[in-house]
């Protein structure tokens, strides 16, 4: 009994058979044949649009993982029909399905003479049902004996041929649907998104952590440095915004005694896109009373061990060429000394804003009239730092003047109980000891909207029922933002943000307006 090995898959999108060189019909022409085919069926009352459910017992992987245990028993797939290979009297076909794929023999003796005849119709892309007896081929191929199969959706579209797949990236990310029927790896790499999401709820939900839902339509779009989306609310007459961050929310249920609190949702930020940037993205941010950024930071780090070692069975995962060791303490440091370490500019000696821009302008790095020294350290770091953080690293207490909703050191009030949690080069978590006094959060909101007015878009604006609610006493509180599709990438070895997002943001085409 012969193997499906070299059985001929999809067909190639140039209308040329890869393996004979034997001319095959362009799409169009496929097309119209697998319309026609379909118009045959309606009018034989056999419409596969028209079935409405299909009793399914086992995934194929089910069959593989069990097969001692399934083997001589009859199971029942559903699935993709990817290859197929007619040979007279008995066919050899490939259905693939959510967990893997699997080959089927089909015998004329074995389904009846009219199935038969209707199988052989079957095109690449059709959805079947397959009941059938599990087995071994002679080559040792685990397959199914098929009894009974069913038409249960008519592909009317070719999918790309299988020796290119769909390579386009533009084309892949613009219709995800094909690329997941086509590359079986995009599909595992979202079945692990899923799972990481999974991981980190469990770990907080083990912690006490309530999971909540706050507004993403918010008059005032605050709680990170971003450019808002806007939009005008018509039934209130009503400019508003999206969401930049979840943060003034989540603070506002620690006023309301919850004492600890998590959001996994869609942010939306109005700027451009790169391999880490989209414009909307998936962000979790946490908020626990009574603690402060320490305790964030050993949140952050059991967290990323604890989803590392239970999505990939490791608490070290390879990123390209890197590893990168959850099971080792993370390191910390304060951006001061990293910028000393890798710039070689001490900026405890700097003491003026016209000192640091004087630096600034000696080393090239480009800075705004209205930058303070606080600033100007911080381009330092994003020029000479960051490149250099592969393995775990918490870079501590940022300046006051780009921290505008953090807790002063008590010790040194020009910097602010704040870290950023870096690896592979990548900011992967930014956290807080939370401001909670409401006098000098005031005094913050007022310095940022003096910079909204002097042209900063990605200043943060006063809120008034934010400050209100502060009034009230929030306690002590520690809170951090994750950024989940930068942990998928890492988790999943993916070269961009794209490659983690179902749908990323595209450009329209003309024929999508």
């Amino acid at each position: 009994m012969a193997d499906n090995n070299n059985t001929q898959n999809v067909q190639p999108e140039n209308g040329q058979n890869t393996q004979n060189n034997v001319k095959t019909p362009d799409v169009n022409e496929q097309i119209k044949n697998r319309m026609d085919k379909l118009k045959t069926l309606q009018e034989a009352g056999k419409d596969p649009f028209q079935i409405t459910k299909y009793d399914v017992t086992h995934h194929t992987s089910d069959i593989k993982n069990n097969f001692d245990e399934l083997e001589g028993k009859e199971v029942s797939i559903a699935g993709r029909l990817m290859q197929k290979r007619v040979m007279g009297k008995a066919s050899f076909c490939n259905v693939a399905d959510l967990k893997d794929n699997i080959q089927l023999y089909v015998a004329r003796d074995c389904v009846g003479e009219e199935p038969y005849a209707a199988f052989k119709k079957f095109d690449i892309g059709d959805i079947v049902g397959v009941k059938g007896e599990v087995f071994r081929t002679q080559k040792g191929e685990m397959s199914i004996h098929v009894s009974e199969i069913t038409l249960l959706t008519k592909s009317l579209q070719v999918l790309p041929e299988k020796y290119h797949g769909l390579t386009n990236t533009d084309q892949r990310y613009r219709q995800r649907y094909v690329d997941l029927i086509v590359n079986p790896e995009v599909r595992e790499t979202f079945v692990k998104r899923s799972q990481i999401i999974k991981e980190i709820r469990n770990f907080l939900d083990g912690r006490d952590f309530m999971e909540v839902e706050t507004p993403m339509l918010v008059a005032n779009a605050g709680g990170a440095a971003a450019r808002p989306f806007m939009t005008h609310y018509n039934a209130l007459d009503e400019d508003i915004n999206l969401r930049i961050s979840l943060e003034l929310y989540l603070k506002r249920l620690i006023v309301g005694g919850m004492e600890r609190v998590y959001e996994i949702g869609r942010v939306f930020r109005n700027e451009g896109v790169d391999t880490r940037h989209n414009p909307e993205f998936t962000l979790m941010e946490l908020y626990q009373a009574y603690t402060d950024y320490y305790g964030m930071m050993e949140l952050a780090e059991s967290m990323y061990r604890t989803v590392c070692e239970k999505v990939n069975g490791s608490p070290v995962v390879k990123y390209g060429d890197v590893e990168i060791d959850f099971s080792k303490p993370f390191e910390r440091i304060t951006m001061i000394d990293a910028v000393k370490k890798y710039s070689g500019v001490d900026f405890t000696e700097v003491k003026t804003d016209e000192e640091a821009k004087a630096l600034a302008k000696e080393r090239g790095i480009e800075y705004e009239d209205r930058h303070k020294r606080g600033d100007i350290l911080n381009l330092f770091f994003e020029e000479y730092v960051e490149e250099h953080l592969i393995q775990p690293t918490f870079v501590m207490d940022h300046p006051l003047e780009i921290s505008p909703l953090t807790k002063k050191k008590p010790d040194n009030p020009e910097y602010v109980e704040r870290f950023e949690l870096f690896m592979n080069g990548w900011e992967m978590a930014n956290a807080y000891s939370e401001l909670n006094d409401p006098i000098d959060q005031r005094e913050r909101f007022a310095a940022q909207d003096a910079l909204a007015a002097a042209g900063d878009a990605e200043a943060n604006h006063t809120d008034e029922d934010f400050l209100n609610a502060l009034a009230y006493g929030m306690p002590p509180t520690g809170g951090i933002g994750f950024g989940i599709d930068r942990m998928v990438m890492l988790l999943t070895d993916s070269a961009a943000i794209r490659d983690v997002l179902l749908f990323p943001t595209m450009k329209s085409l003309p024929n999508d307006k």
